[in-house]
């Protein structure tokens, strides 16, 4: 066993309770669900999601403690079916000496368990021989088997807010058996929350983050510029490829929609603090400016364009604020979604539909033999015609004359096209009463007394 004072702060300090647990109140305070199952002693299989450092591994420890269950761990990473299987014949040998005495198995990362493994958990997380706590940083809906994942409960874990950090730190520092209560040192006000912020909601990196720092201190007082410059240049929370990243674009996504620049400013610049591509999230505003900009205010396309060719030649940071930039226009230009809709409805409509067959008088006639079968007549060349518009000609599969995708929106530039579009449609029903006037009725004839 590794010596205690050789041992790092974070695990010295690890709650041996749920009530020395700080955050994930949601769960652990008076008759919430974790708390309600610990003390009744029951526990059920569960999935533990959240981010790093919010205290998934000690939650587990402590439910099993708090049930009077043997408490087995192991790393996905590492173990395999025959591991399970070893823990599973453990758990029967036990319970054949007391029944009343359950198996809780913690699989750390258990995402990374591959479809034989989790299947190999099945038989005995069903029959209640195991208690599963599984901890995962994935999203669980995609990242563990269906199967499994529908006979455990999923409870999501927060980042650590601000207060819980703060009781985790004053606790660390006033513990004099496990803690560093014993040290003397003190923090200054500037060092305290330099700390707490660097954590970004990690209660185990703020603990590595102070072990680190204690040995800086100079005269027992640990300072705020001692600790900037131990934590210059990391990074705030931000996986490229799990939900952070996926949230924290659909964050800016929605807040470009929403025609708020300052919210959209907020998160262009946590996507790039965290470290996501620039390219990518480029790549998105040319996609806002298609999809919810659109005819509106088409220059919001180009714009979105050449922010994405500015970046590719100043790179960053300069070329950051040409996305900056795109972001701030994208937000408060007018919005309309209406091509995006129209698309997307006549991309059903062609999956549905068979393969209407183009109008004769559409179709090309390169050839002889095809101006014979009458390709291309009748056609009617727009510019020839009044306003440069074939009023009446019809250019869809005659099965879907007269159908309608696209409908502008009164926004701006789209308020224009709406009223054109109305405009050529009034001609069109011109055109059409001129070729099929409607029949008058028959004059009936006065009838007179003679």
């Amino acid at each position: 066993m590794v010596d205690a004072s050789l041992r790092p702060l974070a695990d010295r300090v690890r709650p041996r309770t749920l009530d020395e647990i700080v955050g994930q109140e949601a769960l652990l305070g008076p008759g919430r669900p974790l708390r309600r199952a610990a003390e009744s002693g029951r526990l059920h299989s569960m999935v533990l999601w959240g981010p790093p450092g919010v205290g998934k591994t000690t939650l587990a420890l402590c439910l099993a403690r708090a049930a009077g269950s043997e408490f087995v761990s192991m790393s996905a990473i590492h173990a395999g079916v025959k591991d399970v299987r070893a823990v599973a014949e453990a758990a029967t040998k036990r319970l054949h000496a007391d029944p009343a005495q359950s198996t809780v198995l913690f699989v750390d990362e258990v995402h990374r368990f591959n479809k034989s493994q989790q299947d190999a958990l099945l038989p005995d997380v069903e029959s209640g021989l195991l208690v599963l706590i599984g901890a995962t940083t994935e999203n669980p809906s995609f990242a563990i088997n269906g199967a499994l994942l529908s006979r455990a409960r999923v409870y999501p874990l927060e980042p650590l807010g601000a207060g819980a950090l703060a009781r985790l730190l004053d606790h660390t520092l006033q513990d004099p058996e496990r803690g560093l209560g014993g040290s003397d040192l003190t923090l200054e006000a500037g060092a305290r929350h330099a700390l707490i912020d660097a954590a970004d909601g990690d209660g185990r990196r703020l603990l590595n983050l102070l072990e680190a720092a204690a040995d800086l201190a100079e005269d027992g007082t640990l300072r705020g510029e001692q600790v900037a410059a131990l934590v210059a240049g990391g990074r705030r929370r931000f996986d490229r490829r799990g939900d952070d990243f996926y949230d924290q674009i659909s964050a800016l996504h929605k807040s470009i929609r929403g025609s708020s620049p300052d919210a959209a400013l907020y998160w262009l610049a946590r996507l790039l603090d965290g470290g996501c591509d620039p390219r990518y999230v480029a790549r998105r505003l040319v996609r806002v400016a298609s999809e919810d900009v659109g005819n509106a205010d088409p220059r919001a396309l180009s714009l979105a364009l050449d922010a994405a060719t500015a970046y590719d030649r100043l790179g960053s940071p300069e070329g950051e604020l040409a996305l900056a930039q795109a972001v701030a226009y994208l937000a408060v230009a007018p919005k309309s979604n209406a091509v995006y809709q129209a698309f997307s409805a006549v991309q059903r409509r062609v999956q549905a539909d068979p393969s209407h067959p183009v109008p004769v008088h559409l179709r090309n006639a390169p050839t002889a033999l095809m101006k014979s079968l009458g390709h291309g007549q009748g056609y009617r060349y727009a510019h020839d015609e009044r306003e440069a518009y074939a009023a009446g000609e019809c250019y869809l599969p005659d099965a879907l004359a007269g159908q309608r995708f696209y409908a502008p929106s009164d926004q701006g530039l789209e308020q224009r096209i709406g009223e054109r579009l109305a405009h050529w449609r009034a001609l069109d029903a011109a055109s059409e009463r001129q070729r099929h006037p409607p029949t008058s009725p028959p004059q009936q004839r006065a009838e007179t007394g003679d």
